[in-house]
């Protein structure tokens, strides 16, 4: 989606389109607009173009010269800018026949069209577009081609569903030039009636606060029913294997999102706007009724430059207190003593049972035909029973290191003391 708005808007550049309107072009494209709703005219010829151009030329700017030739500038020019097009097939062989574009109709109609959107006009849109969904969700259950799906499911999600969400999405930006207009008559207000516009302002700030909660209101009820239909029919779509049928659920769903974070984003910057102005009506307007601060204020700002003006001031007394001073013991804080955490080392005298064990095994490896299980008969009964397991270790260590130990396939298991076992090697003196 990035990608393709990426080579439309490179194509833009490339093409150079760009639209420029004067305040007599706008005249002349509503008054072509008018004359074909009233008239009910599919398309105008060149001749009542003119006649219209020099209707508006002598009513915006009187007195001008070369009206017929200026309008046949701005006819080329509008359809230089897609504004009008020509739709007869004589060229150059007789005067042509025009229309008026989407662009044309569009730019009237934001100026013609006062749409804003109210809680009427929403909670029947709303109740329109969840009956239309739930037609196309009934639909949806029954449809098993691929025509019945196109036809009766994702044509009406992408005609009759989206231009009525886009109808929606059409009035809220309708409440938003209200809106903005709302903000443009406070400022009037408070520049030309300082005091006596706090009561219209906030009268003002009510309506446009109550107005935009209901829509919220609504908008929070009925979207959550839309999106579930919708969510419905998608994954409907989706078992029935029609993507077409998914993906104009899909779109529909993004537009009324797209509605829900409106209503939202707007409640909450008018609540910011309204916390604003009532603070400025608060502070400002009510504690200076006459204007007399602000505009001794605003005067010294502005002649700053020629007299500055600063705050001096000499050393303040201390503030004198009226009470009593009472002195408050001040606990000292609770610590425990200190003490040397490091404990003193003992002095032992050194191990000489290891030595003994070593000297021991190396007497009775001294003897002919020694097998290890013979070894350790000698020596561990000179072991204290609860270290002769470890012993065994020791022992078998130095066994292997000062003898050679020669062992079969399948080694017996001889109790060498108490009930302790061991699998024996057969001994041979010398290194291994």
């Amino acid at each position: 989606m990035l990608s393709d708005s990426a080579q439309f808007i490179a194509s833009l550049q490339r093409e150079g389109t760009s639209i420029d309107l004067k305040t007599v072009d706008l005249c002349f494209l509503v008054a072509l607009y008018t004359r074909a709703r009233d008239k009910a005219l599919t398309c105008f010829d060149e001749e009542l173009l003119i006649d219209v151009f020099e209707q508006i030329s002598e009513l915006v700017e009187p007195g001008t010269e070369n009206v017929r030739k200026r309008s046949t500038h701005s006819i080329q020019r509008f359809r230089e800018q897609r504004l009008l097009s020509r739709v007869d097939g004589a060229g150059v062989v007789r005067a042509g026949e025009y229309t008026l574009t989407s662009l044309a109709n569009g730019i009237v109609e934001f100026f013609l069209h006062d749409e804003a959107l109210t809680r009427e006009s929403l909670t029947l849109l709303t109740k329109t577009l969840l009956a239309s969904l739930a037609e196309v969700k009934a639909e949806a259950r029954n449809a098993a081609t691929d025509d019945a799906w196109r036809s009766r499911v994702v044509a009406p999600l992408r005609v009759t569903v989206s231009d009525l969400v886009a109808g929606i999405e059409r009035r809220q930006r309708g409440l938003d030039a209200q809106q903005e207009e709302v903000q443009h008559r406070i400022g009037e207000l408070l520049q030309s009636d300082w005091f006596a516009a706090v009561d219209q302002c906030q009268r003002l700030l009510d309506d446009t606060i109550a107005t935009l909660t209901e829509l919220n209101e609504v908008l929070l009820h009925d979207t959550n029913q839309i999106q579930n239909l919708l969510q419905d029919i998608e994954q409907m779509a989706n078992s029935g294997g029609s993507p077409e049928g998914e993906e104009a659920a899909q779109r529909v769903t993004d537009q009324v999102d797209r509605v829900a974070s409106w209503g939202s984003a707007r409640q909450r910057a008018w609540s910011e706007y309204y916390q604003y102005v009532h603070r400025f009506l608060r502070d400002v307007v009510r504690l200076d009724p006459s204007r007399a601060v602000s505009d001794r204020l605003r005067n010294q700002l502005v002649g700053w430059t020629r007299n500055q003006f600063f705050l001096v001031a000499v050393r303040f007394p201390s503030i004198r207190l009226l009470r009593e001073i009472e002195a408050r013991n001040v606990r000292p804080p609770v610590v425990s003593p200190g003490r040397d955490r490091e404990r003193p080392l003992d002095e032992v005298a050194p191990d000489t049972h290891l030595e003994q064990m070593e000297s021991r095994v190396r007497t009775a490896l001294s003897k002919p035909s020694q097998r290890l299980s013979e070894v350790l008969q000698d020596v561990l009964p000179a072991v204290l029973q609860p270290y002769r397991f470890v012993a065994i270790g020791w022992i078998a260590k130095q066994v292997a290191e000062e003898a050679m130990p020669v062992s079969a396939h399948e080694r017996l298991w001889i109790r060498v003391v108490d009930n302790i076992e061991i699998e024996d090697w057969d001994l041979r003196r010398g290194n291994p």
